[in-house]
């Protein structure tokens, strides 16, 4: 069964950074589109960035310009670097995994707690 295990999560101080990292189990992460989504507390799910399997990146714009999505197809990882955290980006992070290159994951992570403090 294929699993999705994120790592990395944690308390930062505002204005640092974080790196977030997905473990993915799938022989066939490299043909994947792989996706990093949040939920806030109080809010809907987000999604924060996506790499497509060709590498196509895509960020939300309540990141863009922050967030750096990367994938290494080698080791089955996809990273989210985020960086100027503030307390807005206090979240719950989730990997997901994509087969198709649009619509919705088919494979969610368990989710890991950010918390930024001020």
């Amino acid at each position: 069964q294929v699993q999705l295990v994120e790592s990395g999560g944690g308390l930062v101080q505002a204005g640092g950074s974080l790196r977030l990292s997905c473990l993915a189990s799938s022989s066939r992460f490299s043909l994947l589109r792989m996706l990093w989504y949040r939920q806030a507390p109080g809010k809907e799910r987000e999604l924060v960035a996506s790499i497509a399997s060709g590498g196509r990146r895509n960020y939300a714009d309540s990141v863009q310009g922050r967030a750096t999505i990367s994938r290494d197809n080698a080791k089955k990882t996809v990273d989210l670097h985020l960086k100027s955290l503030t307390p807005e980006d206090t979240a719950v992070y989730y990997c997901a995994a994509a087969i198709r290159e649009i619509g919705s994951p088919n494979l969610w992570g368990q989710g890991i707690q950010v918390t930024v403090s001020s």
